[in-house]
């Protein structure tokens, strides 16, 4: 019983860490949030910090992920309701690409976190989205959809092109002037893969 509380306690320090960190990276970026702040904001200490993230950088990598698991969620839902898979590719790519106006995910995953983070295609949360990807891509070359391609270039390809186009949109002096130039051509790459082009 005592194990299982002692669990439950790490859980929920962790969890208000996230969110006491979520909102001062997103305030005031990953360098100049102070660990103090942050765990004083959640009520810890930064004992509570190293033991549960190693460090201030293993912090960012849980905020991270959590922010870009919710852009993926969010993602799939407008492929979901595009209607069919094709659509709803081209609808999840458009959905990741249109986020980078969001100022949290901005700062967060696309400025900071490959800033101290490294190559965003080696994030588990990005590795997540591309196995999505592979399995769309794949009944879309099965359906006769999309030409027949080799499955992971194609996922590693549109995932790249919607990633790099984000990355394009939080990085510009204008993001809203280049998310319509930026959701163009990423819509009109992917029709190459179509089988038949018409159907675009």
């Amino acid at each position: 019983m005592a194990a299982k509380r002692r669990m439950q306690t790490m859980e929920e320090n962790r969890a208000r860490l996230i969110l006491a960190a979520r909102k001062a990276f997103s305030e005031k970026g990953f360098a100049a949030a102070s660990m103090d702040e942050l765990t004083a904001d959640a009520g810890l200490t930064r004992g509570a910090l190293y033991h549960n993230f190693g460090d201030k950088k293993g912090l960012l990598a849980a905020v991270v992920a959590q922010v870009d698991g919710e852009m993926a969620g969010h993602a799939q839902e407008a492929a979901t309701a595009a209607g069919n898979d094709w659509e709803g590719l081209l609808a999840e790519g458009t959905a990741y690409i249109e986020m980078a106006l969001d100022p949290e995910v901005q700062r967060i995953v696309l400025l900071d976190g490959p800033a101290f983070l490294g190559d965003p295609s080696q994030w588990p949360s990005q590795n997540a989205c591309l196995e999505v990807t592979k399995q769309t891509v794949g009944r879309l070359i099965s359906e006769g959809v999309v030409k027949p391609v080799d499955i992971e270039a194609a996922a590693r390809l549109l995932n790249g092109a919607a990633l790099n186009a984000a990355l394009w949109v939080a990085a510009s002096a204008e993001p809203r002037s280049v998310l319509p130039k930026a959701i163009e051509a990423f819509r009109l790459m992917a029709t190459g893969l179509l089988a038949n082009p018409i159907r675009s």
